[in-house]
């Protein structure tokens, strides 16, 4: 009996018929890009010729033409795909066959472009080569919406979440935006302090005494010393210590751990 879902069965058959194509799903080499997604939005010139590459989000395949949503590490940006702008030869394998029979959401795309503009405005990349960069063997937990615009099927189980958090950042943008935030406040702090002449240390995480907070500490042991050691509360016992040193003041950015009862 198969451990794959049935998504996930699908998938590898696509795999398959990939190769038998003699295309490589997986290919070692890198694709330059040019732009990403925030930049083309931000400096959009109608005509600009463009290389991109991300994660395919959503598709709407429409005969001869679609249009797909393509994510990097910026965000999202519309592409168009069109079977005689792609396919300028007699043989339209690469439309019908590699891009609507075997594509999927999740897989990686690179593609060469022009930006345009759609009939509403929508900044836009009229894809004019593409090349898969990488094949997705698992299904996206992607939200669905209902024709009144509500969302269903959400990745948004805490527990879920927490446990696969590379799949949360896939999927809810406002988690990665978190990241970047908390990202730019460390750093922020870690600028302020080093022009007042702080200097940054660590100290150990593992300590022989608890203390400096009222908060019951993790235990372990230390097996070839044979003591117990307790995960770090607070740093401030080390960081007194070093001030006897001499310095203006140390900058500690660490994990504080322990749990307080209430």
């Amino acid at each position: 009996m198969s451990n794959f879902s049935e998504q996930e069965l699908v998938r590898r058959e696509k795999l398959k018929k990939i190769i038998d194509l003699g295309i490589n799903p997986y290919p070692a080499e890198t694709f330059p890009v040019s732009h990403l997604a925030v930049e083309i939005k931000e400096n959009f010139k109608e005509g600009e010729v463009v290389k991109i590459a991300g994660r395919v989000m959503s598709r709407r395949i429409q005969g001869k033409a679609s249009f797909a949503e393509i994510q990097d590490s910026s965000g999202k940006i519309q592409v168009y795909f069109n079977r005689d702008e792609i396919c300028t030869s007699e043989d339209k394998s690469k439309y019908n066959e590699l891009y609507k029979k075997l594509l999927d959401i999740g897989d990686f795309l690179g593609i060469d472009g022009v930006l345009f503009k759609t009939q509403v405005g929508e900044m836009t990349v009229m894809v004019k080569d593409f090349k898969l960069l990488s094949k997705s063997l698992k299904p996206l937990p992607l939200p669905k919406e209902d024709s009144e615009g509500k969302k269903y099927d959400e990745f948004n189980d805490p527990e879920q979440r927490y446990r696969q958090r590379y799949v949360d950042l896939v999927v809810n943008s406002e988690v990665k935006e978190t990241f970047i935030k908390r990202s730019k406040i460390i750093s922020s702090i870690r600028r302020f302090l080093e022009k007042l002449n702080f200097v940054e240390v660590e100290t150990p995480i593992l300590q022989p005494i608890p203390g400096g907070a009222a908060a019951k500490p993790f235990v372990t042991h230390h097996n070839s010393l044979n003591i117990p050691l307790y995960m770090r509360i607070a740093n401030e016992l080390y960081l007194k210590r070093l001030i006897v040193g001499g310095s203006m003041g140390y900058l500690n950015l660490q994990k504080i751990l322990g749990t307080r009862d209430g």
